[in-house]
């Protein structure tokens, strides 16, 4: 099956303006930019026929060219990558069977984390859209937590059923565990990673969909699926023993840097 991936990235991050284009320092190879980085976890990932970056600024264009990265430019409508994705399979000139969202922010991704949601969405041909989830050791559960605590909004966190579909993406940490629950009580909490596998068909249908309540006040694009009944396969990652934290807030920057250190 054909499989591209996709890197949207956007300069007006609200949260983080620029931060595409923030350098980072790794232990051997000195300062590279977040999209460069995030460029060579993409390119990392074995079995994918093409990788590009999609973006709608000239800044972001620029730095992706110079590093000989592919480009392809999309609207400044698009309100999020889903939206991005969608746009940038009309201007492919092919029609891929599987759409890769690795998301601009998130240089950590292990090359296995896509390759298992590929795998998956092979295996599994009724499945429209795909996501991995991680559990949440002790040290990145504390992270999430004093993020809150500090009123930052950190990682994401994901609820599933039994069958392993989302039931819920919130920036809260869930589900909630009352402090006097033991430690064998206590549910296992799951890191949302930040990837979507798409079918074509399921980015259609996305962009036919209005913007959902839930989906405007979380600012979380994937919760527009589950808003209009489309499954979502969560699919569960491991670590292997690899730190893994997303560039949401400047204070990230440090974190994301320390790992690179670590490695």
């Amino acid at each position: 099956m054909s499989t591209v991936i996709f890197v949207p990235a956007r300069y007006a991050s609200s949260r983080y303006p620029g931060k595409p284009l923030v350098n980072i320092r790794g232990k051997n190879d000195g300062e590279k930019t977040l999209i460069h980085r995030s460029w060579e976890a993409a390119m990392a990932v074995n079995g994918v026929d093409a990788v590009y970056v999609l973006t709608d600024d000239a800044r972001i264009e620029a730095e992706t060219l110079r590093f000989g990265g592919n480009v392809i430019m999309t609207s400044s409508s698009a309100r999020n990558g889903t939206e991005r994705c969608a746009e940038a399979v009309d201007k492919l000139g092919f029609e891929p069977e599987i759409i890769i969202n690795l998301q601009g922010d998130s240089p950590l991704i292990p090359a296995w984390f896509v390759e298992d949601l590929v795998r998956e969405m092979q295996r599994e041909p009724g499945v429209m859209v795909a996501t991995p989830v991680l559990e949440c050791d002790e040290s990145t559960l504390d992270g999430f937590l004093t993020d809150r605590k500090n009123g930052l909004v950190g990682g994401t966190t994901c609820v599933m059923n039994a069958q392993n579909d989302a039931l819920y993406f919130s920036k809260e940490v869930l589900p909630y565990v009352a402090p006097d629950k033991s430690k064998a009580e206590r549910p296992r909490v799951y890191h949302h990673v930040g990837i979507y596998g798409y079918k074509p068909q399921a980015l259609l249908t996305y962009l036919d969909a209005p913007e959902g309540l839930l989906e405007r006040a979380e600012g979380l694009e994937q919760l527009r699926f589950l808003e209009t009944g489309v499954p979502i396969k969560c699919v569960e990652v491991d670590s292997r023993g690899q730190e893994f934290w997303e560039l949401n807030n400047p204070v990230d920057l440090q974190r994301i840097e320390n790992i690179l250190m670590r490695r």
